[in-house]
């Protein structure tokens, strides 16, 4: 599912402040082998039916190389599935509210820290 409330879509931000505040927002970005394209990850458990699931942020390189700090990316816009074991993640579904709006209060959070750390 995407979460399209953000103006977060086609922004343009450096590598190493897009980094930092992700990681300050739980998300995690496990050292993939590509220079051109990047996913964070923020892992969510559901204790009541036992869900894992992912909410991820991806940026493509418009300038210079991930994992450069002064590389420039530009953010995709955020979504989230389900993980099933051994399958994979499944984006095309009902989600529970709880989830959704965990979600976009992450998405929030992350926006409003990098519009912040854009203008200092």
């Amino acid at each position: 599912m995407k979460i399209e409330d953000f103006d977060f879509h086609g922004k343009e931000f450096n590598f190493g402040s897009l980094a930092r505040v992700m990681e300050n927002n739980g998300f995690i970005h496990e050292g993939q082998w590509d220079y051109e394209r990047v996913t964070f990850d923020y892992k969510m458990l559901d204790k009541s039916d036992e869900a894992t699931y992912f909410l991820r942020v991806q940026a493509v390189t418009i300038k210079g190389e991930i994992p450069k700090e002064d590389a420039t990316v530009k953010l995709l816009t955020p979504f989230f599935g389900r993980h099933y074991y051994p399958h994979g993640i499944e984006y095309d579904e009902d989600f529970p509210d709880k989830v959704i709006n965990k979600c976009k209060q992450k998405i929030e959070s992350v926006y409003n820290e990098l519009v912040e750390t854009d203008q200092a």
